[in-house]
This record gives C-alpha cells, sequence and structure tokens, in this order.
C-alpha cells in the first residue's frame, strides 16, 4: 500500500478551509486579518549526479534534509497552498517549508521523488517543456510527471526552452507561454498555476507579463523569506546544491524570518543603460515592522563581499556599493539577527547583460 501523504487534503476542502479561516480572522481579529504570512521555499535541482556539483544534491544529504524535514518542528505544506494562504492573507504555522524542483531531471524521479514521497514531503516540479519532449536520457519523459501528478506531486511551469527572459522578445516570451501552455493541457490535463523565471533572471517588464499571463504567484533564485511584503510574482528561494547543502544551512534556511521591507529600490531587478537606475543601482529599502537592532544589520554582493549598510533615519537602509556590478548575475543577501537564534533574511538578484 502507498504511505499516506502527511499533507494529503481535497483541493476543493483546502480553498474552502482556507477561505472560512481568513474569514474568522477578519471577523474576530481585524488585526490579524492584515498578518504576513511567512514561509521557506526550498530549490534543488537533481540528485546524486556528482559530475553537475553546482546544482547537484547529493543522496547523502538529501537524506539528511528528509530526516531534517520530518523530525523538527517543520510544517511541509504544498507550495501551493502555501500561495493560496498567502493571497488569502491567512498565516501560516511557524517554520513552514516548501519544497522546490527545478528542470525535471531524470533523477528527481528515479533518486528523489520515492525519498519525498516515503516521507509523506510534497514536493513541486517546475519544467521546460522542451526538456520533457526531447528524449535526453538526463530529464525526465511526460509519462514520469504524469506518474508523479497522480501521486500528489505539484507541477509549475518553467517555459518551453528555459529562455533566458528578460532580453527576449515579448512576442517570444508570450509564445513561449503559451506553448508550453499547450504542452501541459495535453499531456496533464491543465496548466500550471505557478511559474519560476529560469536561471532566477527577472524585470519589471518581465513580471508585469508573468502576471498578465494569469499564474498566481512566480520564483526566482534569490535567498530570502516569503513575507517580506514584495509581492508575490518574484518569491525567494533558497538554493541547496553540494556545497551550500550541508545541514548548517539548510537548518539556517528553514529556519529563516522574513525581514519586511518596503519602497524598495531600484525597481527594476534588470540592470541597463536605459532602465535609468546606474551601475552600480542605488540599493535601499524602508525596513517595516519594529524589529529593532538595526545595527545589526548585514548585507552582502555575490561580486563584492560585505557591502557597507548606511542608515537614513531610523529604518531606512541604503547600501553602499563602490563597484560596477559584472555582467550576469548578482545576488544581494540581507540578515538580521531575530529571536531564538532565527535570522530575519530579505535577497534579490540583479541581472546584468
Amino acid at each position: 500500500m502507498s504511505p499516506k501523504p502527511r499533507y494529503a487534503a481535497k483541493s476543493s476542502l483546502l480553498k474552502s478551509g482556507v477561505a472560512l479561516v481568513s474569514g474568522l480572522v477578519a471577523a474576530v481579529i481585524p488585526a490579524l486579518a492584515s498578518a504576513t504570512s511567512s514561509a521557506v521555499v526550498i530549490m534543488y535541482h537533481r540528485f546524486g549526479e556528482g559530475d553537475f556539483p553546482s546544482t547537484n544534491t547529493t543522496v547523502e544529504q538529501l537524506d539528511e534534509h528528509i530526516a531534517k524535514l520530518t523530525s523538527g518542528p517543520y510544517a511541509v505544506l504544498p507550495v501551493s497552498e502555501i500561495i493560496e494562504r498567502l493571497a488569502a492573507g491567512v498565516n501560516m504555522p511557524d517554520r513552514t517549508v516548501g519544497i522546490t524542483i527545478d528542470d525535471a531531471y531524470r533523477s528527481v524521479y528515479e533518486v528523489a521523488w520515492p525519498k519525498f514521497r516515503a516521507a509523506g514531503l510534497p514536493i513541486t516540479i517546475f519544467a521546460s517543456t522542451a526538456h520533457l519532449d526531447g528524449g535526453s536520457a538526463r530529464h525526465m519523459k511526460w509519462a514520469h510527471l504524469r506518474e508523479m501528478v497522480e501521486r500528489g506531486a505539484g507541477v509549475g511551469h518553467h517555459t518551453v526552452s528555459h529562455l533566458h527572459m528578460p532580453m527576449a522578445s515579448t512576442e517570444r516570451i508570450d509564445q513561449e507561454l503559451s506553448a508550453a501552455h499547450a504542452r501541459f493541457e495535453n499531456e496533464l490535463g491543465f496548466r500550471p498555476k505557478l511559474f519560476a523565471y529560469p536561471y532566477g533572471e527577472a524585470s519589471l517588464a518581465l513580471i508585469g507579463r508573468i502576471k498578465k499571463a494569469g499564474f498566481s504567484a512566480a520564483f526566482g533564485q534569490h535567498s530570502g523569506v516569503i513575507g517580506n511584503t514584495t509581492g508575490r510574482y518574484y518569491l525567494p528561494r533558497f538554493a541547496m546544491n553540494e556545497k551550500y547543502g550541508d545541514l548548517d544551512r539548510l537548518h539556517l534556511a528553514i529556519n529563516a524570518l522574513p525581514l519586511p521591507v518596503g519602497d524598495v529600490t531600484p525597481l527594476d531587478p534588470l540592470i541597463t543603460a536605459s532602465s535609468g537606475a546606474g551601475n552600480p543601482p542605488p540599493i535601499g529599502f524602508t525596513i517595516r515592522g519594529n524589529l529593532g537592532n538595526l545595527e545589526r544589520l548585514n548585507c552582502f554582493l555575490s561580486h563584492a563581499g560585505r557591502a557597507r549598510v548606511e542608515r537614513l533615519g531610523p529604518v531606512r537602509v541604503e547600501v553602499r556599493i563602490p563597484d560596477a556590478f559584472p555582467k550576469g548575475r548578482t545576488r544581494l543577501n540581507c540578515t538580521l539577527p531575530g529571536p531564538g537564534n532565527r535570522w530575519h533574511w530579505y535577497g534579490r538578484q540583479f541581472f546584468r547583460p
């Protein structure tokens, strides 16, 4: 007999329950109705494929991660449920975690999926349809994905060709979205409502296209905690791999707290001469909420290490960067010590073509 997932729930029951809870909270305790939900989403790619250490998680690491997630105070929920709760303004359990896996590699089906399923841990796979159509021995086939969906796995949209999206034309982007929609509908019978930007690369214009296309949320590849008040269409995920996937990093990530921010600059994560932000761009944000200890806030850039943090008034933060961003992807991570040896965490990813 197949193991019963710990997260089993009928979709209609879940939606009605979320709506009921949201209504009760708003009616009885108005202050909680607008409280920010918080969750951490982790991201994997492949498993047991040592030739690709930058995207690989070893089998030993995977076993350790599953043991950690199933033995600690963690509520591992389907990512779709996390988004439903976020959209409804319903708080999640403390230490809510979602599990995503990008690119539909064959090792997901052969190595990781049996282990996640046996542990009752829900996963969501972001798949590019050309990979599923291509017949590569490295990637899953549609039959594999159908089997996983039938047994409870979630599926997200990842374009047709794993496209570098920010510099693609609007026509190309829309074509990739609609063509992948058609393949998902033909093979699985539905269109995914969740999207993940290939390589985590995005822009304001692209985020607008994804929102207009009807997705309920979209994910990048920058570290951070959902609940930092910056919207649902460029959500953070903590990437796991051989170098950054030991138990200490997993523990740090899945116990992280949001760093609630607003008035973020620059608005556009795409750094170009025409964006008007300059290079380096002026990075800043305003801390929302009474967190305290802001003098202990630290920010790091992937190309420059620790950055100088300057406070303008009690809650405005500016990150001073002397050097231009290099071509490609640059990640920003800002952390602040929180209660119980946990860390408030805010991250962004920038892209310079």
